[in-house]
């Protein structure tokens, strides 16, 4: 895990037993920038999204495809910043994703 500010921490991609931990540290929203099936061991966003809403706190997915961001997918991004309970743990299949995203909302 990889705090980028008070209210932001990415991550490599998470599994369905790491929402717990997630919560006991204190997050309040979960936003997941890997669109599915990137790869065939990954789980969905729909099976990360349950375990959120069974412990409790939000999931987003925001998928963005590496190498290919938007200037809308920044706007997304940041807005997400701006209106999810903090602190947010955003997460990709290495972290890359989350961080560009959050460098380049930084601009905005």
């Amino acid at each position: 895990m990889k705090h980028l500010s008070d209210t932001l921490a990415i991550s490599p991609q998470i599994q369905t037993t790491d929402v717990t931990r997630l919560v006991a540290a204190g997050f309040k929203s979960i936003v997941c920038n890997r669109p599915d099936g990137e790869e065939s061991c990954q789980p969905a966003f729909a099976t990360i999204a349950a375990a959120a809403e069974a412990a409790g706190i939000r999931a987003v997915h925001l998928p963005v495809v590496s190498g290919a961001i938007t200037g809308d997918q920044v706007r997304a991004f940041a807005d997400l910043l701006d209106r999810l309970p903090t602190p947010i743990f955003a997460y990709c299949r290495s972290g890359g994703r989350c961080e560009m995203l959050w460098t380049q909302a930084q601009g905005r």
